[in-house]
């Protein structure tokens, strides 16, 4: 199992979850009730998924390609460690891994 913990845009509010390795995150996030629209689904063609990862987790992600770069630069707020959920799949490397959720975010679909 992989453990993962979800900080709220406010600071104050934290959620540990542990899920089987091979997950997503991004469905990892939404399944825990988190703020992640993922209006692509996944596909990498928006940037409603956008999280900031904390910077000593940071170092352990693969590196992002060019395309999730170029969708980050569309996320509001998007910091140094900003990352796509869609893009990150959970393995042993990243047990312990913490996501905070950005203090904005695109409403895609308008609610």
């Amino acid at each position: 199992m992989i453990r993962v913990r979800f900080v709220g845009a406010d600071q104050r509010e934290t959620r540990d979850v542990e899920v089987a390795e091979g997950a997503i995150l991004l469905e990892v996030a939404q399944n825990a009730g988190q703020p992640l629209e993922g209006t692509c689904e996944g596909q990498m063609s928006c940037s409603t998924c956008h999280v900031i990862v904390d910077a000593e987790d940071f170092a352990r992600l693969p590196r992002a390609s060019e395309e999730e770069e170029d969708m980050l630069d569309l996320a509001v707020g998007a910091t140094r460690t900003s990352r796509l959920a869609c893009q990150i799949v959970l393995d042993a490397a990243l047990d312990g891994i913490t996501v905070r959720m950005p203090s904005e975010h695109r409403d895609m679909q308008g609610r």
